[in-house]
């Protein structure tokens, strides 16, 4: 029988990076460092975590997110169980805004800062940085229309970035204008397109029909070119949020935030409105974004709400922003140590091994001990590979003796201490 082996599109995330089909896997401690980040940065932010159900309805993901979109008609792990449409959550917007209107969360007062961190799942072809379960996190501030919130929510990211030692990254920025400028936009760039269709890639020729705004995320160079000529979303926006987009340059500026305004930036989703905004990597070649976001009025009532409610937020992909912290040689954490081994020579001292490591243990250290009952020297190459500080080396002679050896595997100083000296000893030197 075959062994079994990850899907296609995922991968296991082990103490050890790896190669997975040319893919480098960041070790566990490099996750690890990435959500204290998140959590730390958040926290001066005063967001609050949230955690909703990988599993949520199709069909708010669908309304949500837009029913024409690539992810809704391509990308979806869907299913029906019963009565009941299912879906595994492609982005977390939709089921935080979800969570936000079951909850009733508006009743705590003032605007909420929601973040969170967790998978998601698209059907898409696996690629470099792109899987088909990814992780992501994300923060959403709900209730304000405040220019000042798609700001803070485009600085906070800034800081999660820089928090991790990140430094080359461009901020593309847009305004997506209001209700009546996307739609308006979008006829006329079908206008424009349709009668240059035969020029278009077959990618794009079925956008056209489909989703025509995605076809300005092209890389293709001569449909670029084509571009070029192409209406531009500025000249449809309205007044007001020509004005909110001012507000949130200015805010930028004054944060010390430089951004590039890209005309062509619309965002992959129907819930955008006014500000949109993406980070990249110029490291990562084509696919270089590593997060973005903006404002989405739009979306409370698309899954419900009677009534609009504000909200800005955004999305970082985990996998290609790791992708960046390796591409920038970010310092990455310290692989972990063990404060002290035991190494157990003769099966009183193992028995031994066992109980002390338990007392160790309760007194705040970090201690591994053999289970093999192998040699002194393959026990100490396991001290070393576990990068221990201290190794206390006890055989059955000694544990008569009521005496352990114990070793200093920086400094190199060997000295006999009773058992009960163990702690203490270590504790100091730590």
């Amino acid at each position: 029988m075959n062994a079994f082996k990850s899907i296609p599109g995922t991968f296991d995330i082990l103490p050890d990076g790896y190669s997975n089909g040319g893919d480098e896997v960041a070790p566990v401690r490099m996750w690890l460092h990435l959500e204290e980040t998140v959590r730390s940065i958040m926290a001066r932010y005063g967001a609050e975590e949230i955690r909703t159900p990988i599993l949520e309805p199709t069909e708010l993901i669908a309304r949500g997110i837009g029913a024409l979109t690539d992810i809704v008609t391509k990308e979806m792990f869907a299913f029906e169980r019963g009565s009941t449409n299912y879906v595994m959550r492609p982005e977390v917007t939709a089921p935080v805004m979800r969570a936000y209107l079951q909850h009733n969360l508006e009743q705590r007062g003032g605007t909420q800062r929601l973040f969170y961190i967790g998978p998601c799942f698209r059907a898409e072809r696996p690629q470099k940085g792109r899987y088909r379960q990814f992780h992501q996190f994300g923060l959403e501030l709900i209730g304000s229309e405040d220019p000042r919130a798609d700001a803070e929510t485009i600085v906070s990211l800034r800081d999660v970035l820089e928090g991790l030692g990140l430094s080359r990254y461009t901020l593309r920025l847009n305004s997506l204008g209001d209700e009546q400028s996307r739609p308006a936009f979008k006829r006329a760039l079908v206008d424009f397109l349709t009668p240059l269709a035969d020029q278009l890639s077959e990618i794009s020729r079925n956008r056209l029909a489909s989703n025509p705004l995605r076809i300005l995320d092209t890389k293709i160079d001569t449909e670029r070119t084509l571009l070029a000529d192409a209406p531009r979303l500025s000249d449809f926006i309205d007044e007001a949020s020509r004005d909110h987009h001012a507000m949130v340059k200015s805010l930028l500026d004054a944060a010390g935030l430089a951004y590039v305004e890209d005309p062509f930036l619309v965002r992959g989703l129907d819930y955008y409105s006014r500000t949109a905004f993406e980070f990249e990597s110029p490291l990562l070649g084509a696919q270089s974004s590593i997060a973005g976001g903006g404002r989405y009025d739009l979306l409370s009532k698309e899954v419900g709400s009677k009534q609009a409610v504000p909200a800005v937020g955004f999305a970082a992909g985990m996998e290609r922003i790791l992708l960046a912290c390796a591409a920038e040689q970010v310092a990455m954490p310290a692989e972990p140590r063990v404060d002290v081994f035991i190494v157990a020579l003769g099966d009183a001292s193992a028995a031994w091994a066992f109980a002390e490591a338990g007392r160790l243990r309760g007194s705040g250290l970090k201690v591994a001990y053999d289970m093999k009952g192998r040699s002194m020297k393959a026990q100490m190459r396991e001290a070393n590979r576990q990068r221990a500080r201290f190794v206390a080396i006890v055989g059955d002679d000694e544990l008569v003796q009521g005496v352990v050896q114990l070793k200093d595997m920086d400094g190199g100083n060997q000295e006999t201490v009773s058992p009960s000296a163990i702690a203490g000893r270590i504790s100091a030197a730590i």
